[in-house]
């Protein structure tokens, strides 16, 4: 009788253990266990650094060290208070925003926190009670709703607004572009345009230039057309919503006829580098050369990190990865590789996403942070020669 009490013991043990991994398989195990699914090269290692951060989107550090998360549908801002090197607290400052999704610190003015809502972008104190500032208004008026801040090397604030539908003529002319301002807002004007939906932005370390990361058109099947990563230059125009691509013209949607070329240069500017179609490029960041403490090897210098959140309408998915964009030192573009893997996991036939990396900071101490919208974490990336 103790035999079969203690054999339906293990039995209901067994069964409670195998419905609990079923259902968090995709969020602790990707990552605590020694044959984790992620791979990265050798040298590096990966651990959850935060997590209970559903949405996590735009990640920001702070003069103080600590970092704060945008988490979009949650309307959330929470903040990730730091010692030694840990999370020791975390916690929602601001709520109840409207798609917060761009996050930003001006340099003029390190304690105010700069916040793109779908539909304006704000300041707020960062460490006191806050008042909302308005700095300028945006369109709302559906389609692609996550603005995206950053302030440029010039000090300029920069702002992307998305299309407003997968592919169309805008009535609104502030949409599928980015814009720059000065810091209070005034002197609101166009950058560069016929970017379809831009949701990521950075300058490179050495020329200063815009990149970005910029999701093509739904509808065309598997293989297009291409994601982008592009250079962009002021005044400029990339194409969207007649070109994508090195200046493929889009004759699905465009019936006109033309005398030239519609989707050459100096007109429409070509990608700098084509991307997997649907494979969703977001967050990407220059990894920097390493100060005499530390950093990452000095093959990595100036290489560019691309997270790939993944597709949602292909019928094999693609994505869901970080991919390093390889340079050479005169910054000639040498190809790409797989930086981190797993996140996309094959089983029964089908596929499983575990997560998906949206934004990526790399810090001059050779460890780098990705967040993950989907498994609602942080992870933490370190090299360790």
């Amino acid at each position: 009788m103790k035999k079969l009490f203690l054999s339906l013991t293990l039995v209901i043990i067994g069964l409670f253990g195998y419905f609990y991994w079923k259902n968090l398989r995709g969020v602790w195990p990707v990552v605590k266990t020694p044959g984790m699914p992620l791979k990265l090269p050798p040298g590096f290692s990966i651990e959850v650094f935060a997590k209970d951060l559903p949405g996590a989107r735009v990640m920001k550090f702070d003069t103080l060290g600590n970092l704060w998360v945008s988490q979009t549908n949650e309307g959330k801002i929470s903040l990730l208070e730091i010692k030694g090197g840990k999370v020791v607290k975390h916690y929602p400052v601001f709520q109840n925003f409207n798609n917060p999704h761009g996050i930003a610190f001006d340099l003029g003015s390190p304690f105010s926190l700069v916040i793109a809502e779908e539909h304006q972008i704000i300041r707020v104190p960062t460490y006191s009670e806050y008042d909302v500032q308005k700095i300028v208004g945006l369109p709302a008026d559906g389609g692609h709703f996550t603005r995206t801040l950053g302030f440029g090397p010039d000090g300029r604030l920069y702002v992307s607004i998305g299309s407003s539908c997968n592919v169309c003529n805008e009535k609104d002319e502030r949409r599928a572009k980015i814009f720059s301002m000065n810091p209070d807002g005034s002197d609101f004007k166009e950058f560069a345009s016929g970017l379809r939906n831009t949701v990521f932005f950075t300058w490179h370390p050495k020329t200063e230039k815009m990149w970005g990361s910029d999701m093509g058109r739904d509808l065309l099947g598997d293989d297009l057309p291409p994601d982008e990563i592009n250079i962009i230059d002021a005044g400029k125009n990339y194409g969207w919503p007649n070109c994508y691509g090195k200046n493929a013209h889009d004759t699905d949607f465009d019936k006109n006829t033309y005398i030239r070329n519609p989707c050459m240069e100096p007109f429409e500017m070509p990608s700098a580098i084509d991307v997997q179609a649907h494979s969703a490029p977001l967050g990407l960041a220059f990894i920097p050369e390493a100060p005499p403490a530390g950093g990452w090897p000095r093959e990595y210098w100036n290489n560019l990190l691309v997270a790939y959140h993944g597709s949602w309408n292909r019928s094999v998915p693609t994505g869901y990865k970080v991919v390093r964009y390889k340079f050479d030192a005169e910054r000639k573009y040498l190809g790409e590789e797989d930086f981190i893997t797993g996140w996309l996991h094959q089983s029964n036939g089908g596929y499983e996403a575990l997560g998906r990396p949206v934004d990526i900071v790399v810090n001059n101490d050779g460890t780098a942070f990705i967040s993950d919208d989907k498994a609602g974490v942080i992870y933490k990336v370190s090299y360790n020669p």
